[in-house]
């Protein structure tokens, strides 16, 4: 299949960007929804099935935190379209003193492969709990199990799909 350049709502990049790089890119803020959605009813202290009699009682802030958390999470997933527009290759002329001035690959590639790694890492260790190797935190019944795998199992994908994309801008903006 060969790479077509693709026009980009946040501003064409100099060399063509990958179809499947473009779509990652794009699908990952939907991809790390169910896990964002799952954790808002925590800040409601609604336990979503879990019981673990050491929990402590939710400090105050807890709310804050836990919507922060969620709105943070979908921040950087959406940060990441910059591995595949424009912007993530010149910086937008309104960002002050840097406006205008191109972003050297490395200063893409190198926090986009730390961020993905460490995701990877913290995201791996969910199989391993499910598996009982690592112990897991009880649930009331098997539902409310399902539901937390189901809404957690896709951003195990989030680090995977952070190295793939940081790869493809590494290849993309390397010296011919």
């Amino acid at each position: 299949m060969p790479i077509t350049r693709l026009a980009l709502p946040l501003g064409d990049t100099e060399r063509p960007v990958p179809g499947w790089a473009l779509r990652l890119a794009k699908a990952l803020p939907f991809v790390v929804l169910p896990h964002c959605l799952w954790r808002l009813p925590f800040a409601a202290d609604f336990r979503m099935g879990m019981v673990d009699p050491a929990a402590p009682v939710a400090p105050w802030w807890s709310p804050f935190y836990v919507v922060g958390l969620s709105v943070l999470t979908e921040a950087l997933a959406l940060l990441t379209t910059g591995l595949v527009s424009g912007w993530g290759e010149r910086l937008p002329g309104w960002v002050p003193f840097l406006g205008g001035k191109r972003v050297a690959p490395l200063a893409a590639v190198v926090p986009a492969t730390l961020g993905g790694l460490a995701l990877v890492a913290m995201f791996d260790l969910y199989p391993l709990a499910w598996a009982g190797i690592l112990p897991e935190v009880g649930f009331s019944n098997g539902w409310w199990m399902a539901l937390a795998r189901v809404c957690i199992t896709p951003a195990m994908l989030w680090g995977p799909i952070v190295l793939a994309l940081a790869w493809a801008y590494y290849r993309r903006r390397r010296p011919a």
